[in-house]
């Protein structure tokens, strides 16, 4: 069975950053990929941004060039800076891991963007 624990939501004010972490813990897995997805009130949950083992990256046209994922995959571990956060950013962010057998599902962290 896999765990994930995150960190690293809260408020800031418009312009600011946030640094949000992700860990992995359990046995008898290998991780093709680790993300965010968020989620805000009444909305679907998107996908933020994505890191494969190999180290490729994807992310969401909204957050190009201000977010960026990265990964320790000695500690299972991945990480996404926020930078000039706006408004519309504020959502519950999501870690999730990806399996050959299935995805995992961080329990989320709140992230407000508001002066």
């Amino acid at each position: 069975q896999v765990q994930l624990v995150e960190s690293g939501g809260g408020l800031v004010q418009p312009g600011g950053s946030l640094r949000l972490s992700c860990a992995a813990s359990g046995s008898g897995f290998s991780i093709n990929a680790m993300g965010w997805y968020r989620q805000a009130p009444g909305e679907q949950r998107d996908l933020v941004a994505t890191i494969t083992r190999g180290g490729t990256t994807n992310y969401a046209d909204s957050v190009k060039g201000r977010f960026t994922i990265s990964r320790e995959n000695a500690k299972n571990t991945a990480f996404l800076q926020m930078n000039s956060l706006k408004p519309e950013d504020t959502a519950v962010y999501y870690c999730f891991l990806q399996t050959i057998f299935r995805n995992y599902w961080g329990q989320g962290t709140q992230v407000t963007v508001s002066s």
